[in-house]
């Protein structure tokens, strides 16, 4: 099944303590169906030294559902569902996805 969210593109969390920040995705975790969002559902943990890494609390993201964000629209950043279509002819047909909201081919 062709991925409606990928790493790079940018999303707005719709559920949950983070509701209406936007940020890019770092990383997609398909298995369980969650994303690591830049700057989105960051925690604090305190963290022992190490002889490669300091000690104290650090702040980091964690993975968030892919159910709480949406793809944002390339046109006005609001959260928006994703469609594909297919663009060409015979061998360079491409399906490639676009925004509902907007109908905005999305990068990608």
């Amino acid at each position: 099944m062709a991925a409606k969210i990928k790493k790079g593109d940018t999303v707005v969390v719709i559920a949950g303590r983070d509701k209406g920040r936007t940020g890019e995705v770092i990383e997609v975790r398909r298995e369980e169906d969650r994303a690591l969002v830049r700057g989105v559902n960051v925690v604090k943990r305190h963290q022992r030294q190490s002889p490669t890494q300091e000690g104290g609390i650090i702040s980091k993201e964690t993975p968030i559902h892919l159910s709480n964000i949406a793809l944002a629209d390339p046109k006005d950043g609001k959260p928006t569902r994703v469609g594909f279509k297919f663009e060409g002819k015979g061998e360079a047909r491409k399906k490639v996805r676009f925004a509902k909201r907007s109908g905005a081919d999305i990068n990608g």
